[in-house]
């Protein structure tokens, strides 16, 4: 069986395999620009129309983090990355997935850019800043493997 694992040898109790030995996630450079610790976690950021979409994994061996808090921002149709309105925060769901919906990315210093940050106990932060292939993408996703502190 392909991409199932057995738990403990026990008959039929199947588990999806897990990657084993996966590195966690650098930061990237300009990441953490304009970030505000704290966040508040919201249903959505402004009236929304982009949606911003990851996981997040825990290094070693892949298991999906639910619970987890991830900060968004970004310079958007409504404000700037520094504006305290183009912040907000979401939980990962139990299969360590996010998506939050916000106004539209455009292009700041050049490049549509979103911000994300790991913020809490338990793993190293990590800052994001990836950059959309188009400034007429209507999402971008972010992918988090996270490293026990």
């Amino acid at each position: 069986m392909a991409g199932v694992t057995l738990l403990g040898g026990a008959p039929g109790l199947l588990l999806p395999a897990r990657a084993q030995g996966l590195a966690p996630t650098p930061t990237m450079r300009g990441g953490a620009n304009n970030y505000i610790p704290g966040a508040p976690v919201v249903s959505r950021i402004g009236g929304g129309g982009f949606w911003m979409t990851g996981t997040v994994r825990r290094a070693g061996d892949g298991a999906p983090l639910p619970g987890v808090r991830i900060q968004i921002w970004a310079h958007t149709t409504e404000g700037r990355e520094n504006d305290r309105h183009s912040h907000g925060a979401t939980l990962t769901g139990p299969d360590g997935a996010f998506r939050l919906e916000m106004p539209q990315i455009i292009p700041a210093f050049g490049q549509a850019h979103g911000h994300l940050a790991y913020e809490g106990d338990g793993f190293q932060t990590v800052f994001l800043r990836p950059v959309m292939a188009s400034s007429r993408d209507t999402r971008l996703s972010a992918h988090f493997v996270l490293q026990p502190a």
